[in-house]
């Protein structure tokens, strides 16, 4: 052993050395130098083996932690990849209830449905059809698969002409116009069949509005899964290309939350589960993990967290070039948001995850 190194690792001093192992018995030592005693303890150790690390490893990913996002759409044996989500379908209700048996057989608990319509009209009145696509798909998996949990994405920006997520009233979204809508759709999600509502609009009071309009109906049991703080990101442009969901004027970050705020995001996830949230959602995951960890902090309800199309696609796009190892990094990108504080991942990922993890 060096010899400033071993003087300084037993208790000696040098100039300009810091002593690895304090001279003082262990009791009067403050914790930040009891941890400084090389070379008796070496955290390596624990990292020698495999089962080591397992044994020691403190997050867990498992396909329990996922919600699978799938895009029902109109017509019959249609099963077409989108360009912008290598990986992924625009799938018809009949091809959906196959697809729904194999995300069962993975071990995946649940998905969570978005649609597009037969037609668009300026209020996303396909939203609340009784046999629109998605109402259908809810009855089909609910037929294929009960065990599997179904819920649905509650928000208009793929049934509107013009893009935006409500009633557009003197160039603005209308609120409260907005939640008479968002009303109708819960409740014909809920007649369906689905297990938790999922409204994605950031409209004020939208979880209040939807507890009342639920629970007058009878549908007590319906969860609501609230998109509770979701940013005006530019990580949602392949799922805009993917439904068709751009706006056709302006943006949404009149009602979207400014990437900036994180006191922000506390408030509205306060709001939410105070007006009867059962889950709340941080959306996007990855540039958000801050935001992940400060709910984790505040509330002690199931946190989720969308993995949303820009995240996916990056990786996809970067494997594709052979920059990355796509495995390790999906399964590194998607531990980093369970260790955030995310009870639920809400991924395009998941059924790639659980048939590694199966594998393992």
């Amino acid at each position: 052993m060096d010899a400033k190194l071993s003087q300084a690792a037993f208790g000696g001093s040098s100039p300009g050395m810091v002593p690895l192992r304090s001279p003082l018995p262990l009791r009067q030592c403050p914790p930040s130098l009891r941890a400084m005693s090389f070379p008796e303890t070496r955290p390596r150790r624990l990292r020698r083996t495999p089962a080591l690390r397992r044994l020691v490893r403190e997050t867990t990913l498992t396909a329990d932690n996922f919600i699978y996002p799938l895009f029902v759409c109109p017509g019959k044996g249609v099963k077409r990849e989108i360009a912008s989500l290598p990986g992924q379908f625009h799938l018809s209700v009949d091809e959906l209830a196959r697809e729904a048996e194999e995300i069962a057989r993975l071990g995946i608990p649940g998905v969570i449905l978005f649609g597009l319509p037969e037609k668009k009209d300026e209020v996303g009145s396909e939203a609340w059809h009784a046999e629109g696509v998605v109402q259908r798909a809810i009855r089909a998996i609910k037929k294929a698969t009960p065990q599997l949990m179904v819920s649905v994405d509650a928000c208009f920006c793929e049934y509107t002409t013009h893009g935006h997520c409500g009633v557009v009233m003197n160039g603005e979204i209308d609120n409260d116009a907005t939640l008479e809508n968002l009303g109708r759709a819960a409740l014909s999600y809920a007649r369906a069949g689905a297990d938790l509502v999922a409204p994605s609009g950031m409209m004020d009071g939208y979880v209040g509005f939807l507890r009342e309009s639920l629970d007058e109906e009878g549908f007590e049991q319906a969860g609501i899964l609230a998109y509770a703080a979701k940013y005006a990101s530019a990580y949602y442009g392949p799922f805009r290309e993917a439904v068709d969901s751009a706006p056709s004027f302006g943006d949404r970050s009149g009602y979207q939350m400014d990437p900036a705020n994180v006191r922000e995001a506390i408030r509205e996830v306060a709001l939410d589960v105070e007006e009867g949230a059962d889950i709340v959602m941080v959306k996007p995951a990855l540039a958000y993990l801050d935001v992940v960890a400060e709910v984790r902090r505040e509330f002690d309800l199931p946190v989720a967290a969308y993995n949303v199309s820009g995240e996916y696609a990056m990786l996809k796009a970067a494997a594709e070039k052979g920059w990355i190892d796509y495995e390790r990094t999906m399964l590194e990108t998607l531990l980093s948001i369970r260790r955030a504080g995310a009870d639920i991942i809400v991924s395009y990922h998941a059924k790639e995850v659980a048939r590694l993890l199966g594998k393992r």
